[in-house]
């Protein structure tokens, strides 16, 4: 498609829209920047870059762009730079290397940071890991399943004492990183990096993690170069994004914002899901698109006498305009300023090589902290962020520009495998590291994996939000009556709002491993019970509440936890049925009933329900009991008698036939307003069947018919008992012989 970028209005234009606009110019300018930003993004999704710039630099005319409004441009930029950074050869290694240490059976480790869980946190989806990874946002979706991390989960309770009891040691190591954490977190830095150096000189293998957190520690006291050292020296292949990150952010704070966001798009290429990484891109961009001050002439003799010959040469030519051009209006450019630039390219080449650089330039400090020369062009996708607002998003376009024609030069190849060896190296010695956990069997105890509630075995183990953990029956029975936990009464209304009741991975793991036969009796006891509740005419859940009759809809509001219980158990077993009957006061429910069959629930976040049930069955009872708070009952099933004789059958089917036509007669002469409401909670009356002994219920109309009547429910039960189709018959019609002769008032 052809997409042309906005051309900026004359100043005084632009002095009207701030000052003097009203609220209708107010709104077409608002809307015309999202517009811009559309197209933007259009461009970004169609890899032109270059064309976005302009759009964006455009936008940023009419109001604000946020940095988050970016993130399609980040993404975009990322895949450039991680197919020029390395190829094809380097994705596929690292495809491998993220195999490889994912690809593991340790239950122990974080499917993050792959070192050992130390403070286990169980997240939403069920799966472990540990608190420093989720407290510092180093993830935003699960590595495991894709599913978003809120991280604001407690410490799995569980989990944690046994790995107390289990590793007793590796749990004091990381008790003391994270002491590291709090101090830095708590602003304590000169503490921090006491605690951390202890920890560095003391224990190799958490070496790579203290010297991130001192390097933290460091860059808060502005002690840069102490901060960078650290980065450089944890690199390892458990923490190499983490690394990067920390290296970025050294950067960043020392005001060299071009090779800070080369490292931060390296941290992305390592590891995507890096949310603080790509936040820290949006905001360099956002930055740079933005409107300042006309520092225009400094940035650029600072970018000229600081980057490639051929980067210098356009840039000198940007900086000999008096007055800033947009994009367009440079598109129009004579190819005479073109030719001119070409013929002082070689003498500016050979100035280049005796320029003198007073003070630290971006350049300069790039190669003081050892990056590649060869990855300049793609580094300076975003440099100079001093310049004007016109000018930044220009030279921006530029430097891709440069980036797209030197993509080739990646660096040498001794410096690529000098690379290559050294994060071989690292990863050895991580290897070597790491230790070989195994549980002692002496120390698995079945009574530490019982459920607090149940006093069993765990079976399918959920861990709430605070970090306790029962078994998942056992919860959603303790919330049907309180949305807190059972043990420590913190509200969970989000928990129980949600319905996310997901197993505990690393748990149902462990207790399978090591307590295989526990839980092999566990189960078989579970599926006992199952088959129990699933038996339709033994123990069958009795709902009392209303009358309910075949084929007719039952709509049911459920609040009582007793009837949520017997709900999630219909559910559960598959059955997704249970029975209907009225109160009897002297029995508990009556005689006669109609099983109910669960088509659709619909949860609400306290827990109720809104039930859509249709009827299915009548029965007859014939003992009653009591399970967990509900009735339940003994039945067997009624149908109607069949008639075989012809001359009965056909007189049968005349009354059918005369008691259909009166009822619909009925029907159709109700007040509007009746009528409107049977409608809309019963639906039209059904339609005439061909053959009236089709079902044991016999015709749909006659419980249509008994569920709209305006009758006693005491009646309706008596004709609901009723197992022979005339009798019914003749029940209908005196009603509606009676009803039709009341006068309609």
């Amino acid at each position: 498609m052809s997409l042309q970028p906005w051309v900026e209005d004359a100043p005084e234009e632009r002095t009207a829209f701030f000052i003097g606009a009203d609220s209708d110019t107010a709104l077409e300018e608002q809307e015309h920047h999202q517009f811009i930003l559309q197209k933007a993004n259009a461009l970004v999704s169609e890899n032109c870059l270059k064309e976005a710039i302009d759009w964006f630099t455009a936008a940023m005319q009419y109001g604000p762009v946020l940095p988050e409004q970016l993130s399609t441009f980040v993404d975009c930029i990322l895949r450039n730079f991680k197919r020029k950074e390395g190829g094809p050869d380097t994705l596929s290694a690292r495809s491998q290397d993220a195999g490889d240490s994912g690809g593991g059976d340790e239950m122990f480790d974080c499917p993050n940071c792959h070192r050992f869980v130390g403070e286990p946190v169980t997240i939403a989806c069920g799966h472990s890991y540990c608190k420093r990874c989720l407290q510092r946002r180093l993830l935003s979706k699960c590595k495991l399943c894709k599913e978003t991390v809120s991280g604001e989960e407690k410490a799995n309770v569980m989990l944690c004492g046994l790995l107390d009891k289990w590793f007793p040691e590796e749990r004091r190591k990381s008790k003391t990183l994270y002491e590291v954490d709090e101090l830095c977190r708590k602003k304590r830095y000169e503490e921090a990096i006491s605690l951390a150096t202890d920890v560095i000189q003391c224990d190799p293998e958490t070496t790579a993690v203290a010297r991130l957190s001192r390097a933290e520690a460091y860059t808060a006291l502005k002690m840069y170069h102490r901060a960078l050292e650290d980065t450089e020296l944890s690199p390892t292949s458990n923490c190499s994004a983490e690394a990067l990150f920390r290296k970025a952010m050294v950067l960043h704070e020392m005001g060299q914002v071009d090779e800070s966001l080369h490292v931060f798009l390296h941290c992305l290429s390592e590891d995507e899901d890096f949310p603080c990484a790509k936040r820290q891109v949006e905001k360099i961009l956002c930055d740079l698109l933005s409107p300042t001050g006309e520092n225009v002439k400094v940035g650029m003799r600072e970018t000229t006498q600081n980057t490639s010959p051929r980067l210098r040469s356009k840039t000198l030519v940007a900086d000999a305009q008096e007055q800033p051009q947009s994009p367009v209006q440079r598109q129009h450019q004579s190819p005479a300023r073109a030719a001119s630039a070409h013929q002082h390219q070689d003498s500016q080449e050979r100035r280049g090589e005796s320029l003198e650089r007073p003070g630290l330039s971006r350049a300069h400090s790039l190669r003081m902290y050892g990056l590649s020369c060869g990855e300049e062009g793609l580094k300076r996708v975003c440099s100079a962020p001093q310049l004007g607002d016109e000018n930044k998003g220009s030279l921006l376009k530029r430097k891709l520009s440069v980036s797209d024609t030197e993509h080739c030069v990646v660096g040498s190849g001794g410096s690529k495998s000098k690379k290559k060896d050294l994060v071989k190296g690292s990863k050895q010695k991580a290897a070597k590291a790491k230790t070989c956990r195994s549980v002692p069997e002496d120390q698995v105890d079945p009574n530490d994996w019982e459920c607090s509630l149940c006093m069993r075995l765990f079976y399918e183990p959920v861990t709430t939000p605070c970090g306790h953990t029962f078994c998942k029956n056992c919860l959603e029975r303790c919330l049907d009556h309180t949305p807190q936990c059972p043990l420590c009464k913190e509200s969970l209304k989000e928990y129980l709002a949600c319905r996310k009741y997901v197993v505990t991975t690393v748990l149902e793991k462990l207790i399978k491993q090591y307590l295989s036969k526990e839980y092999e009796e566990r189960t078989k006891t579970y599926l006992e019970e199952t088959r129990e509740l699933s038996d339709l005419t033994k123990n069958v859940p009795i709902f009392v509440c209303t009358m309910a009759y075949p084929t007719v809809p039952c709509p049911l509001h459920v609040f009582e936890p007793r009837y949520r219980l017997m709900l999630r158990r219909c559910m559960d077993t598959g059955t997704q049925k249970f029975g209907m009957c009225i109160n009897d006061p002297q029995k508990g429910f009556v005689d006669h009933g109609c099983m109910l069959t669960i088509r659709s629930v619909h949860f609400l976040p306290d827990g109720r329900s809104v039930v859509d049930t249709i009827g299915g069955k009548r029965f007859r009872v014939l003992t009653r009991g009591m399970m967990d708070g509900y009735s339940t009952a003994n039945i067997e099933h009624l149908g109607d008698t069949r008639v075989e004789d012809s001359e009965e059958l056909e007189k049968l089917q005349e009354l059918h036939d005369a008691v259909y036509e009166q009822a619909r007669d009925w029907f159709q002469n109700l007040k509007v307003h009746f009528y409107d409401q049977i409608l809309q909670h019963f639906g039209p009356m059904p339609e005439r069947e061909a053959d009236i002994q089709a079902t044991p219920n016999g015709p749909a109309c006659c419980w249509w018919l008994l569920a709209v009547l305006p009758i006693d429910p005491r009646y309706q039960l008596s004709v609901l008992s009723m197992t022979s189709l005339k009798e019914r018959l003749v029940k209908i019609q005196h009603i509606l012989t009676y009803l039709q002769s009341i006068p309609n008032n």
